[in-house]
């Protein structure tokens, strides 16, 4: 599979896993905290947002950071499934992008998958825990980056 291929199976994959962990969280989820200096979900999910508004800029090589704060609950995770679906359309597209696809996965897109998984330890520890799930049974398709995914095939 070429670099390219992989990186957007890669973010179909982020894509199903963090809709998982965010979609159908109860109202207090946003805001759960287990002390300092962990951040809430909602900063994680805003962080994981600002990574692909990164992610972008990498590709043109204008390299720019923001720290956003982070939106209601419903407008965070609508921003987020918006700047992976932004940054997969460059990924998609032929135009040679201003960094390697490996500095891509190490950067922006392993930060995020990290993330994910500390969004599903505080779904569990904030007491609304998501089944776990065979994930190389899931449905994972390149280009399927936004918050509508399919239901999971084998959850225990």
């Amino acid at each position: 599979m070429p670099d390219r291929a992989l990186l957007r199976h890669t973010v179909a994959t982020l894509a199903y896993r963090a809709g998982k962990a965010i979609r159908n969280a109860p109202p207090s989820f946003a805001g759960y905290h287990t002390g300092e200096p962990p951040k809430t979900p909602a900063a994680i999910l805003a962080h994981m947002g600002d990574l692909f508004d990164w992610a972008l800029s990498l590709t043109t090589g204008k390299q720019a950071w923001h720290n956003s704060a982070p939106l209601a609950w419903d407008a965070e995770c609508a921003r987020f499934f918006a700047a992976l679906s932004a940054f997969d359309a460059v990924l998609a597209g032929d135009a040679p992008l201003a960094c390697s696809d490996a500095q891509l996965f190490q950067g922006p897109i392993a930060d995020a998958l990290t993330h994910t998984g500390q969004l599903t330890m505080l779904r569990r520890l904030s007491g609304a825990p998501i089944k776990g799930e065979n994930y190389f049974a899931a449905d994972i398709v390149a280009g399927r980056v936004g918050a509508e995914q399919p239901v999971p095939k084998k959850e225990f």
